[in-house]
Order: structure tokens, then sequence, then C-alpha cells
């Protein structure tokens, strides 16, 4: 038997849907990355590394989309939803989205 929800809070959002090589989600940025101009120029070395490597692998496409909303308390909030190797059946690359939190008790 599954929990109900003690709460649940939906935001209304938006979403851009595209397409990148699956190995290029290992290619980021980090905050950590910009906490000195030492650890930036480290972070560059890291990123130049790995696009090497991607160059030399096979490459498969990955479908994304970028979330985007406001919270509650005003602010905004980003994250990434990867759908695979199948674009989803939508009409267009910018779409709306429900976002539902749900909190539970620990059991």
């Amino acid at each position: 038997m599954s929990q109900q929800p003690t709460v649940k809070v939906e935001f209304e959002g938006k979403a851009r849907i595209g397409e990148i090589m699956g190995s290029f989600k290992a290619i980021q940025l980090r905050p950590e990355d910009f906490s000195s101009p030492l650890a930036l120029q480290m972070a560059l070395s890291r990123i130049y590394s790995e696009l090497m490597n991607v160059f030399n692998q096979r490459q498969e496409t990955h479908y994304v989309a970028d979330v985007t909303f406001t919270d509650s308390m005003g602010n905004p909030i980003s994250i990434g939803v990867d759908f695979g190797d199948k674009i989803p059946p939508l009409s267009k690359k910018e779409v709306k989205v429900k976002i539902t939190i749900e909190f539970y008790d620990e059991e």
C-alpha cells in the first residue's frame, strides 16, 4: 500500500526541448569552478580533456528539456530532464510544464 502525501505543491513553468550529444552530459561547469581563478582554469582544463574524449567516441543524441519555474519564494529554478533517445510527442519545442512536489513522513 502506498503512502499518501502529507503536503502537495504544484508550480507552473516552461520547458525548452532540444537535443545534446549523450557524451556532452558529463561536460559541465559547477558552482565551485568559479570559486577562484585557479579553480576556473582547472575546470577549463577538465572540460578540454572531456571534449577531446567526446570527439573520439561514437555520438548518441539525447533529447532533453530545460525546465524553468519560479518557486513560492520568488526564486528562479532550473532543472534538466533527459528523455533519452526518443523525442516526446509534443508539437512545439517550447511547452508549458506542471511541477509537482509531494512531501511524505519518513517511515
